[in-house]
């Protein structure tokens, strides 16, 4: 552990700290951010009758909108001249949401992300390759100084240019490496093309993130890539990645650093605090923020909560997988989908690969869905050596039977399954995969 006093402290010890800086981060956002002044006013409510997190839910939820209302520095809690780094969203659905940093908030960015590295992995003096994108995006320099805090040697390679990538690897022989599921999954075919077998690559330790994926991807970059891979999670709202990381020995749900960070699990619809263990929308509150400290931010990402003592000893929350967020389900004639759920069925079929996409289009009145996925490599030399054209196509067929028939069974939902060539799938080039295409309009 990189905090073991904190990481390992006992709940009503947590609990006690958790509410006295909460205490003082709703003092300051009403003092300071007008957004949040009204927002207690309009409840009728003042930050003293608040008494701790068992009270939040008396306030209502922080959306993205109400950040891209007050945009650019609206929610900001300090002067302009107290900021000492500005971030940004990718601003693919409107503008970008800003968020800022005093050198106290940097100071937390690096020390929760050195937390989440030494729970994957990585040790002091481990050579660390971060091929997480630099600039605006938080990943990059999130995952550069929480190393250096950590004591690992950073190599910042950021996100694509895959060629160079595999040469730093083989030649500077790192230990840990940090990217998107999706581009380990990319790097992992780049090394093999390269002729580098798993076993012979120096990676021990892979800290994925910014992105869902599931157990089934899991497995294919640790066989890929030969490593352990543990999931990171972050928002640049909250802070950036490094809000939680699973522990690499128990690969079982993320722990979120509790004393930075109040996590609460609600409804998709109604808002109301869920039990532990049932799925619903992930809601954190900073606890530590000096820029830009959020009340009751409503992630949009799906997951669990559970607040049982790890294996490790760590007594923070851990959350489970994201299942897919809130805002990009999709609802195909009423029937609720997440891509999560495409890959947890196609780690059951071995004649294909997990590189798939899904496709929406209408062309009559009705949405329709499409899975685009490719054949293995064996699989697809099977079909062009070893047998006649009319057994190939039979053969297609039949996995794209088989294929439908379980998304059937499992989500309840009718797709056209087309089965692609090797290496023809959607490919991450560094950064966050688009698994999902609307043609609707294009119908």
């Amino acid at each position: 552990m990189f905090n073991p006093e904190i990481e390992t402290l006992p709940h009503a010890k947590l609990r006690a700290l958790q509410n006295e800086r909460l205490r003082n981060v709703l003092e300051r956002v009403y003092e300071n951010v007008p957004f949040y002044r009204r927002m207690f006013d309009e409840q009728g409510l003042k930050p003293h009758h608040i008494k701790g997190v068992d009270d939040l839910e008396e306030l209502p939820f922080t959306r993205k909108q109400h950040l891209r209302e007050g945009y650019p520095f609206g929610l900001f809690a300090v002067p302009q001249s107290e900021i000492v780094r500005l971030h940004a969203s990718s601003g693919t659905t409107g503008k970008p949401t800003i968020v800022g940093y005093t050198r106290h908030d940097l100071g937390v960015f690096a020390e929760v992300v050195a937390r989440s590295m030494a729970a994957a992995g990585a040790r002091p003096g481990m050579i660390f390759h971060n091929a997480y994108g630099y600039g605006l995006f938080t990943g990059g320099l999130g995952l550069h100084y929480g190393g250096e805090r950590l004591g690992v040697t950073v190599v910042p390679v950021s996100g694509g240019m895959t060629e160079r990538q595999v040469t730093l690897i083989r030649d500077l022989k790192p230990q840990v490496i940090a990217c998107t599921p999706s581009y380990a999954q990319t790097l992992a075919e780049a090394l093999t093309e390269a002729g580098v077998a798993p076993e012979e690559t120096s990676l021990k330790y892979a800290i994925l993130g910014a992105e869902p994926w599931t157990e089934a991807i899991r497995r294919d970059v640790e066989a890929g890539l030969g490593v352990k891979a543990t999931n990171i999670y972050g928002l640049s709202e909250i802070i950036g990645p490094g809000v939680s990381n699973e522990d690499v020995h128990e690969q079982d749900g993320a722990y979120i650093w509790e004393d930075h960070f109040y996590p609460e699990i609600v409804h998709p619809e109604t808002g109301e605090r869920l039990p532990e263990g049932e799925a619903g929308v992930l809601v954190l509150t900073t606890l530590t923020k000096e820029a830009l400290p959020l009340i009751r931010y409503w992630t949009g990402d799906i997951t669990t909560l559970t607040r049982e003592v790890g294996p490790s000893g760590r007594t923070h929350a851990r959350m489970g997988m994201i299942r897919g967020r809130s805002d990009d389900m999709l609802i195909i004639r009423g029937v609720n989908l997440y891509p999560t759920q495409i890959e947890e069925i196609l780690a059951d079929f071995p004649e294909v690969a997990l590189h798939y996409q899904l496709a929406l289009s209408r062309p009559h009145t009705l949405d329709e869905l499409e899975l685009r996925l490719e054949l293995t490599q064996e699989a697809f030399h099977h079909l062009g050596c070893d047998l006649t054209r009319e057994e190939s196509a039979q053969v297609v067929r039949e996995v794209c039977r088989r294929v439908q028939g379980r998304i059937k069974d499992t989500v309840g939902i009718t797709a056209r399954v087309t089965l692609l060539a090797p290496g023809t799938a959607p490919r991450s080039a560094g950064g966050k995969l688009r698994r999902i295409v609307d043609e609707r309009s294009l119908s």
